[in-house]
């Protein structure tokens, strides 16, 4: 698709992808950029590890709430998911497996990672949600369909986060487990919106699971 979010950078650091035996497709939250998400990567970065992160036109991705209904989020939602897919393909067409392949975002970009997976199925290096969910008014998790194999998913969120009701985390977790993820769902209570060291201590091994030591 043509979307407000194509034609844009699609930042790479790490390893290069010619070298790289893994990457991670990092998505930047609202108001944020390529470049600050790349810096959470780099706390989880080893060798071997390639980052892709693509950049959202204006720095947002859609423009209201991930629980207004779907279509007052178009076309910056799909745009978005078309962007991720964009650096996936990247990835792949560098030679790294889809399995080789680890999306983390926080934030917008968490929603956006996770409806990516969701209506993607198919085994993933991983899936890390910060701070996200599923977009949509509503969840139904007999709209989602397929296998994603077992793939790991770690959702990390507060339990009083402004902006992340704890019900639609947990919808969110019923669905991968439902296309047959390996869930890791955490709930910090108080922490508000934003990442801790144990949401990252859980990513970085995630991570090592996918390069040579």
């Amino acid at each position: 698709m043509n979307g407000p979010h194509q034609n844009q950078e699609l930042v790479t650091v790490g390893t290069p992808l010619a070298d790289a035996e893994a990457a991670m497709v990092l998505v930047h939250g609202r108001g944020a950029t390529a470049q600050s998400i790349v810096q959470m990567g780099s706390e989880v970065h080893r060798d071997g590890l390639a980052l892709l992160a693509p950049q959202a036109a204006r720095n947002t991705w859609y423009p209201q709430s991930f629980l207004s209904p779907v279509e007052e989020n178009e076309p910056g939602r799909s745009s978005g998911l078309q962007a991720v897919d964009d650096a996936v393909e990247r990835a792949t067409d560098a030679g790294i497996p889809t399995e080789g392949v680890f999306l983390l975002g926080f934030s917008q970009g968490a929603c956006l990672a996770s409806e990516y997976v969701a209506r993607n199925p198919e085994r993933y290096g991983g899936l890390a949600a910060l701070s996200g969910g599923l977009i949509g008014e509503s969840v139904d998790p007999t709209e989602y369909n397929g296998d994603i194999e077992e793939t790991p998913v770690f959702l990390g969120c507060s339990d009083v986060d402004p902006h992340i009701p704890l019900e639609r985390v947990h919808e969110t977790s019923e669905v991968f487990e439902r296309l047959n993820g390996d869930v890791d769902e955490r709930i910090y209570e108080g922490m508000g919106h934003g990442v801790n060291e144990d949401e990252l201590d859980a990513v970085d091994e995630l991570v090592g699971r996918l390069v040579s030591a």
